[in-house]
């Protein structure tokens, strides 16, 4: 019997020893997961920490949109990009000048002048006055009304510096005190994910995440396995964005850090990773919080590009 040669890669490896890549072990899996808000499908914007891009979400319970809005499309050098972001027609601007324009050109071309009510107007001069006047219309409707329609929810972009950098704008405003419960939770979410903390991490991640947490300790208690990271090291960080959602501020910041992650069997032996070689990641975490209450909670993890 014939083997095709995909059968012929999977004996090989077996037969070898070879296993298949896994995806990081650390919180988050390696994976881009999580919510953040109506930002969710949108990329977040390019720090000097992550210059590149950063993963759309593998997994989220954000649902769509059913606008353009938070989405994202390709552009120029394989960046994402919101189309929040450009321009986006007024209903009512829309409506109203194309209706207006409608009836004006076609009571023009008809012979009854503009909306009918030139019937004097027949030379070239009056067809010319006419087309003038639609026209000014259409530019007041569209300084009026495009402005506004084009603004989406307050967003500032700020990159650079180290540990961390970003400052904020009118709206939103990240503080000192911000940044620093961004890279204490960094540590005590590794701190309570190696010691399986079920608890500890429900008081720093938003439900959804908790649950991505749990499902991935489950997988490995299933396995007779752990993953225990240690040491970590926080080296830089920037904010990409911040906003407002109603009652809620969100703020996505590019973290680097380095750490010792493992996988270890039941007896302690290690079965994935390394004890003593350390591993640079860079991620964007997204935390969010309820203004004038409560504390950051980590919201989202998406990996950098």
């Amino acid at each position: 019997m014939r083997m095709r040669p995909l059968s012929i890669l999977l004996l090989t490896l077996a037969t070898t020893g070879l296993s298949l890549p896994q995806a990081d072990a650390r919180p988050g899996g390696g994976y881009s997961v999580g919510s953040r808000g109506s930002h969710t499908y949108a990329a977040p914007p390019p720090t000097r920490t992550a210059p590149s891009y950063a993963r759309p979400m593998d997994r989220s319970m954000a649902p769509r949109a059913p606008s353009n809005y938070g989405q994202t499309a390709p552009y120029a050098g394989g960046m994402q990009r919101p189309y929040g972001s450009y321009p986006q027609r007024h209903p009512f601007m829309t409506g109203f000048a194309g209706g207006l324009l409608g009836a004006g050109l076609f009571g023009m071309l008809s012979g009854h002048g503009f909306l009918g009510g030139m019937d004097g107007i027949t030379s070239l001069f009056g067809f010319l006055i006419q087309v003038a006047i639609i026209g000014g219309i259409i530019v007041w409707l569209l300084r009026r009304f495009g402005g506004a329609a084009s603004r989406g929810p307050s967003v500032m972009s700020r990159s650079g510096g180290t540990p961390f950098s970003g400052n904020g704008n009118n709206n939103v405003v990240i503080t000192p005190d911000d940044y620093r419960a961004f890279q204490r939770l960094l540590l005590d979410i590794q701190a309570a994910w190696s010691a399986q903390n079920m608890r500890a991490l429900s008081a720093m991640a938003t439900p959804e995440m908790v649950s991505y947490f749990n499902e991935q300790l489950s997988d490995y208690a299933s396995r007779s396995a752990r993953n225990i990271t240690s040491d970590v090291q926080f080296i830089q960080g920037d904010l990409s964005e911040a906003w407002r959602e109603g009652n809620l501020t969100y703020a996505t910041v590019a973290m680097r850090y380095s750490l010792i992650d493992v996988t270890t069997d039941a007896m302690g032996n290690v079965i994935d990773g390394s004890s003593t070689e350390r591993q640079t990641v860079t991620e964007l975490w997204t935390f969010v919080r309820a203004d004038g209450r409560g504390n950051w909670v980590l919201s989202a993890i998406q990996q950098a590009g």
